[in-house]
């Protein structure tokens, strides 16, 4: 009963602290960077609106360099998480969880000014013409200006023979004012408050710039697949006049959260169910929240997702005995094998000890015999004394779970039957004479009686 009942206190125990390890909360390193940029505020929110939830998943961010110093922490395993760009390399050992926003490329000329309350004509209409200019790109990242160059190759115009300036994005609209480019290139959100300022700054005298349509969307989005067709709207840009006055053609590429290969897909689940879950109450005090979006799950998508993101899109995340289930199946499995196997293991080791208390309840069988023919009382005290020690010896083997209580029982009778003998034959020994006692025994010595 105690073996059994510390086998269930231990299958207990080991249960919930299966369960302890299961739920209790992890922290995930995520990689987000530059300084100050959206992404790092879209983490930094995320991180602390994971805290008060009591959430499975807490976020620990990494600040780094750029979504490409990102992807290399993500790469090396420093990191568990990671928010880069599409459309640079991806780590192999890369899984998507969520497309953290869309960015669209914006390509656009500054206004030339009025000439006696007229509107100037812009100098460059269309991308063939960039050929001989200079073009400033927004932002410092190299990923910026070899999206330009590769827009450049589609038209045909050489990226050798354009002069490529890059400016901060704090410094970008006071170049524009100061007219240091031709023409300019951005790429971010449709409702970046980045390119929206950029583009207010290339307004002059009331003038609209010229917004250069990426007509050969498809045709880059065919042969790179990290890119998409896609248009802006027209007013994307705000502004008393509409900016841009009609829906530009142009490219965009995807920011994704993505995990390490490695993670378990349990972990990965749940943290993007989480997520999902916050970005529904942070969309109204954050609106970057809103454009948080589910990966591709299709299994030729140009990032694989990651099993455990898959599993939460679409409805098929285990519960917790899902997952565990068979571990405790197999657990029980094992416990009631060890146990038939210790039991086994232990009534062998007892099988000596068995077979010795029976050869001592054969002899007290034996004892009740002699006794009845005994003619001594200096025998039967010590066949008492044997008795004893019998009944010691099963006392112990009793306690050590050697015999069951229906071998103690049948025990028990032949000793009463043993002390019944014991005590008639020294009745009758009592009223014999001692000359007749001593005959008695005289004979039994030699065989004659």
């Amino acid at each position: 009963m105690f073996v059994t009942l510390a086998g269930l206190l231990a299958l207990v125990g080991a249960v919930a602290a299966a369960y302890y390890f299961a739920m209790r909360p992890v922290t995930l390193r995520i990689a987000v960077g530059p300084a100050n940029s959206e992404d790092v505020k879209v983490v930094q929110t995320l991180t602390q609106a994971f805290v008060p939830a009591r959430s499975q998943i807490r976020l620990r961010p990494m600040q780094t360099d750029g979504a490409k110093a990102s992807a290399q922490a993500l790469a090396e395993g420093k990191a568990d998480l990671a928010i880069i760009r599409g459309d640079l390399d991806v780590p192999k050992n890369a899984q998507a969880v969520a497309t953290l926003r869309k960015n669209v490329v914006v390509l656009w000329v500054p206004t030339a000014g009025n000439v006696k309350g007229k509107k100037a004509a812009p100098k460059i209409t269309k991308i063939v013409q960039l050929a001989g200019r200079r073009i400033g790109v927004v932002g410092r990242t190299e990923a910026n200006v070899n999206l330009l160059k590769l827009i450049l190759q589609q038209y045909g115009v050489d990226p050798a023979k354009v002069e490529i300036v890059q400016f901060p994005a704090h410094e970008a609209a006071e170049a524009i004012r100061n007219q240091k480019a031709d023409a300019y290139l951005a790429a971010g959100p449709v409702n970046s408050k980045i390119t929206a300022d950029a583009i207010a700054a290339s307004t002059r005298d009331g003038g609209v710039p010229t917004f250069l349509a990426i007509d050969s969307a498809r045709a880059i989005a065919q042969n790179h697949p990290v890119y998409e067709a896609s248009e802006i709207p027209a007013g994307a840009f705000g502004g008393s006049s509409a900016r841009p006055e009609e829906e530009i053609k142009t490219i965009s590429f995807s920011h994704h959260i993505v995990a390490r290969k490695g993670l378990p897909e349990a972990t990965v689940a749940t943290f993007t169910r989480q997520l999902f879950a916050v970005r529904q109450t942070l969309k109204t005090d954050f609106p970057l929240a809103a454009q948080i979006e589910t990966p591709d799950t299709d299994k030729d998508a140009v990032l694989p997702v990651h099993p455990g993101a898959a599993a939460y899109v679409d409805g098929e995340e285990k519960t917790f005995f899902e997952r565990y289930g068979d571990f405790i199946w197999w657990g029980l499995m094992g416990l009631s094998a060890m146990g038939s196997a210790g039991a086994w293991f232990a009534g062998y080791l007892k099988k000596d000890e068995r077979h010795n208390n029976s050869t001592l309840r054969e002899r007290l069988l034996d004892m009740i015999a002699t006794a009845r023919r005994s003619d001594s009382t200096e025998e039967l005290d010590q066949m008492q004394t044997e008795a004893d020690d019998i009944l010691r010896d099963t006392l112990r083997c009793f306690e050590h779970g050697t015999i069951e209580e229906g071998s103690l029982t049948a025990f028990n009778i032949a000793l009463d039957q043993f002390h019944n003998a014991v005590a008639d034959r020294k009745a009758v020994l009592m009223n014999m004479p001692q000359s007749l006692q001593r005959a008695s025994a005289q004979f039994r010595a030699a065989g004659t009686l």
